[in-house]
């Protein structure tokens, strides 16, 4: 395992080796992707705030990382714009649907908020491994880029955060040993969701 591809975060799997020269050789699909991920994510925060209106100490934390997830999202559309791609409409994402059924599951996790958190907090777990492992493929070699590598670091950073302050908010809602746990179980249910996944040019 390599641990500073998964430093700090709750993941125990990480993404297979066919999936960076995939992603180099399919650069723009990745970028396209990316781009909308980073937007769903802004729409993940907004959907909390809006199908939990009655907590209120979401709203600071969440305003926070919408306005840093468009931000992301501009930064990737320009690099899309640069490279000639247009964005196209918004993929499907199999991974965080299903995720998100599996952890959101009625009578199977930590209930209503603090599920759906949780969910968060994988999702950008596992966007930040995969930030890092682009931004390391693309430090060296034919297809090296630095600067797209060090802005995929970057990213990486902010994700890591991200996930932090999910498990954080979690937290607040549930007991600390109960989310602990539940992280615990989540993990491994992650980690068999995305071995079961066909290895593609996208970011989850």
């Amino acid at each position: 395992m390599n641990s500073a591809v998964l430093e700090g975060l709750p993941l125990t799997c990480e993404t297979s080796e066919e999936w960076a020269p995939l992603a180099l050789a399919n650069l723009d699909q990745v970028l396209r992707d990316h781009a909308w991920c980073e937007y769903k994510a802004a729409s993940a925060g907004l959907g909390l705030m809006a199908r939990f209106p009655e907590h209120e100490f979401l709203h600071r934390p969440m305003v926070a990382l919408v306005q840093e997830e468009m931000l992301h999202f501009r930064q990737v559309t320009d690099l899309l714009k640069e490279r000639g791609v247009s964005l196209g409409p918004p993929p499907v994402d199999p991974y965080v649907k299903k995720l998100r059924g599996l952890l959101c599951a009625k009578g199977s996790g930590i209930g209503g908020l603090g599920d759906h958190l949780i969910v968060n907090a994988f999702v950008e777990a596992r966007s930040c491994e995969r930030f890092r492992v682009l931004a390391r493929a693309l430090e060296s070699g034919p297809e090296a880029d630095p600067d797209l590598s060090n802005f995929y670091q970057r990213l990486a950073d902010a994700e890591g955060r991200h996930w932090e302050s999910f498990r954080d908010l979690a937290m607040q809602v549930c007991d600390p040993a109960v989310v602990t746990r539940r992280i615990s179980e989540a993990a491994d249910i992650e980690a068999d969701l995305l071995r079961s996944l066909p290895v593609e040019a996208r970011m989850h």
